[in-house]
């Protein structure tokens, strides 16, 4: 079991724990919008998302998703350069779903929580393995970068070694999070791990850094099909949703998750999104040095994210295998495995 330091890190009181159905429609219905009494709850954990239905006259089934952000995560100016970026991605003709503007805003407060209204996005999960879906994801992903690259962020946090490798590895032992007899050799483990992470990080060099879309896998990507209006648009494919994570990183950052499998699987599958990226922008081969040690820091980060999070009821009902001795020898075997990983050579394409 978690040890309670743990539970004393946090408030007493849940996050989410006055976020009802009432002050959801009483927070729409501030904007002078008009909820029919539908909430359909979506799947997120970080923040919480509802589907609500709109009096709508033109149609019997509008509906908005509403997007109530964790309170003392981000601030205020976090979140509006967040709005700000995809709203540049909406002017570049980019498939990104944004926050809708209403009374000149897109930041919303109400009741001691803030949100943000989005339009509807239908979709499913995109098939990665597919050559033709990884060049699109790539020419995407370098139009997106391209806008990424024209100006940094100033409020949002940066991708790096400290602020997802050190700092979590440290918040974690400084809250008695991990059981007391694997303690010592997760950390022995998490630190051979972090010198690889600079080795790797070493070998790369000097690279750029843009601001990314920082969480760019299969969930938050919509596939909606292909086809042709009555006016000849063309409509359909990839829609990038939840920029939630949005901060400045170098561009391997929104790559490597479309990969898996072994090396030689995902050599292939890198070549197809290269083959798209290219179209559109250059890219630092250099940076292939650091894949898996963003996977590593990713995996360090997760950690400390779950358990900074367990105050909130949905966490430990959603994850509790992170509650055992159990997850915890599987993560050190898990970062075994990674240190193996970067002292092969990278990938080459």
């Amino acid at each position: 079991m978690i040890d309670n330091r743990l539970m004393t890190a946090h408030s007493i009181q849940p996050p989410f724990a006055t976020l009802n159905p009432t002050v959801l429609l009483d927070a729409i219905e501030s904007l002078g919008l008009h909820p029919d009494g539908r909430l359909l709850a979506l799947n997120s954990y970080e923040n919480r998302v509802w589907q609500i239905g709109m009096d709508d006259a033109a149609s019997d089934n509008a509906s908005l998703v509403v997007k109530v952000y964790r309170p003392e995560r981000w601030s205020d100016a976090q979140i509006l350069e967040e709005h700000a970026f995809v709203a540049e991605m909406v002017a570049a003709e980019l498939p990104v779903v944004a926050p809708l503007s209403i009374g000149s805003a897109t930041l919303h407060h109400h009741a001691g929580f803030r949100f943000a209204a989005y339009p509807k996005q239908g979709g499913r999960a995109p098939e990665f393995a597919e050559p033709k879906v990884l060049e699109w994801m790539g020419r995407l992903l370098a139009r997106m970068h391209n806008v990424g690259a024209a100006r940094p962020f100033a409020a949002r946090d940066a991708l790096g070694i400290e602020t997802f490798g050190y700092e979590p590895r440290n918040w974690l032992l400084e809250h008695g999070v991990i059981p007391t007899d694997l303690e010592s050799v997760w950390m022995d483990v998490a630190d051979a791990a972090l010198d690889e992470v600079e080795a790797c990080f070493e070998r790369a060099g000097t690279f750029t850094t843009l601001r990314l879309h920082g969480d760019c896998h299969a969930g938050n990507v919509l596939w909606t099909p292909e086809r042709i209006s009555p006016k000849g648009e063309y409509f359909g494919g990839p829609h990038f949703v939840d920029f939630d994570d949005a901060r400045s990183g170098p561009a391997i950052q929104d790559l490597w998750m479309l990969l898996s499998g072994e090396p030689p699987e995902m050599t292939v599958q890198l070549a197809h999104v290269l083959r798209g990226y290219r179209l559109f922008r250059e890219f630092n081969v250099a940076e292939l040095q650091i894949l898996e040690a963003l996977r590593t820091l990713r995996l360090l980060h997760y950690s400390a994210w779950l358990a900074r999070r367990w105050n909130d009821p949905a966490f430990p009902a959603a994850f509790p295998w992170f509650d055992t001795p159990r997850y915890w020898q599987d993560r050190i075997l898990e970062l075994r495995e990674q240190i193996a990983r970067m002292q092969e050579p990278c990938l080459v394409v």
